[in-house]
């Protein structure tokens, strides 16, 4: 499954990373925004699992969550849509994306088997630390799925080769210190910690965390593998609704032009 990874990271281009939250506003509408993202020129999807309390997001993705769990939306039903997704899209990356709680409570072997089942080709789990992770990691290894670790701006070099063991598919930098939508870092500093990061590793690095506009992502596409963008969709969903597919479809398409154009 990983090699969908290489793949998307492989093209002439940095990669076009897009994250929605599964559920909202309910699972079937769900369904239509991910082709939409993939219609617009996604190159890696990630599907938010929802969660009471998601520490590390917004309010944007705070209250996405909040339609979601509102509508009923259980694991169960991310599992199907992730079924879903990979039958209409064999060969586009998804990533499971969310926090210790719904990977865990069945067992981690069981989440994984759910995971290679439908056909996921990687977790981010945003609240299991490295020097934590006994069982989920080992699992999704096991399972054949990639464990997408994140990186900040406060992972030292002492703390990143923790970080980096036993990571693949692609490494999550999160450009700011802070919670996903409200803020953005300086270029300049996501600069130089892409440069670290990449000294340090082979595996592609996407930077997130505060990318709202295409200029934004042309910028950051310069110098990461990868630009992930979520908030912004996320704003896109809560104002359309069952609608959203076509504006999402036209706001990832002006992301994915903007970055062509900054790499040819």
């Amino acid at each position: 499954m990983t090699d969908r990874f290489a793949t998307a990271f492989g093209k002439p281009h940095p990669a076009l990373v897009t994250f929605v939250t599964g559920g909202d506003p309910t699972a079937e509408a769900t369904a239509a925004i991910l082709d939409a993202l993939v219609e617009g020129g996604a190159d890696v999807v990630e599907l938010g699992m929802p969660f009471t309390d998601p520490m590390a997001d917004g309010p944007a993705i705070q209250r996405a969550n909040l339609r979601s769990l509102a509508a009923g939306t259980k694991t169960a039903d991310i599992f199907s849509l992730a079924s879903g997704f990979r039958s209409r899209h064999p060969d586009v990356p998804l990533v499971l994306m969310g926090y210790a709680n719904p990977m865990t409570t069945r067992g981690a072997d069981w989440f994984a088997a759910e995971c290679k089942k439908a056909g996921v080709d990687g977790v981010i789990c945003v609240d299991i630390p490295p020097e934590e992770d006994a069982e989920l990691g080992p699992a999704l290894r096991a399972a054949g799925v990639s464990l997408i670790r994140l990186a900040t701006p406060t992972t030292d070099a002492a703390r990143l080769p923790a970080v980096l063991e036993g990571s693949s598919g692609f490494l999550y930098y999160v450009s700011v210190a802070g919670v996903t939508g409200l803020q953005q870092a300086a270029q300049a500093s996501i600069n130089e910690a892409v440069a670290r990061l990449k000294a340090a590793s082979d595996i592609p690095v996407a930077v997130g965390f505060g990318v709202r506009t295409p200029e934004q992502a042309a910028q950051i596409g310069k110098v990461a593998d990868g630009v992930v963008v979520g908030s912004a969709i996320i704003d896109i969903v809560a104002q359309h609704g069952n609608n959203a597919a076509g504006p999402v479809r036209e706001f990832v398409a002006s992301l994915k032009y903007a970055m062509l154009e900054t790499s040819k």
